[in-house]
């Protein structure tokens, strides 16, 4: 069981019997008020964020989960086909568990399969990946006023901003969190 100074960013904890991810947690304190820990928690299997305030007295129970390197294999339809690298087994995920990370997933690659109780509840994707540019519009000379920035398809066919000098053949590097971009890699 952890107290209510554990809870700290990334930490994995169970309310109401769901897993839970800690996003954020501020320490609170006010004259003559007992002190409190607000923070910001995303679940696991739906990716819905909820705030919460933890008391002092409060203790809150560790979530058991397990982190395994997976491969991804091919998506048909509204399930994504992954396969454990250590046992060699296949298991097709929903649509709803990958989420968003399904925009910058390529066949082959390997992805960090979070496991709550022996079963998948979401895809963790390295912060920053390479992509291949596969098409972008050309830049118009004279427009650098401000920090513009153009659409561009990169593999795998998610459409992504990137500044003028961007061309198609050229390797970007894209932050997975907010599918922007973050350099030339």
């Amino acid at each position: 069981m952890l107290g209510m100074t554990d809870i700290r960013r990334g930490r994995v904890v169970v309310l109401d019997g769901e897993p839970y991810v800690v996003m954020s947690a501020d320490f609170l304190r006010k004259q003559q008020r007992r002190p409190v820990m607000r923070s910001s928690l995303r679940h696991l299997a739906s990716g819905a964020t909820r705030e919460h305030t933890f008391m002092q007295s409060d203790k809150i129970a560790e979530a058991d989960v397990e982190r395994a390197a997976w491969q991804f294999l091919y998506a048909s339809g509204e399930t994504y086909t992954f396969m454990n690298q250590q046992t060699f087994e296949q298991a097709e995920l929903p649509a709803s568990l990958v989420g968003d990370a399904a925009r910058f997933m390529l066949e082959g690659q390997t992805v960090e399969v979070v496991l709550f109780e022996g079963r998948p509840v979401s895809i963790e994707l390295p912060i920053k990946i390479d992509r291949k540019v596969i098409s972008a519009p050309p830049g118009i000379k004279g427009d650098t006023s401000t920090n513009v920035m153009k659409e561009v398809v990169i593999e795998g066919g998610t459409t992504v901003k990137a500044p003028l000098f961007i061309k198609a053949g050229d390797t970007i590097r894209i932050d997975t969190r907010t599918g922007e971009y973050a350099e030339r890699a």
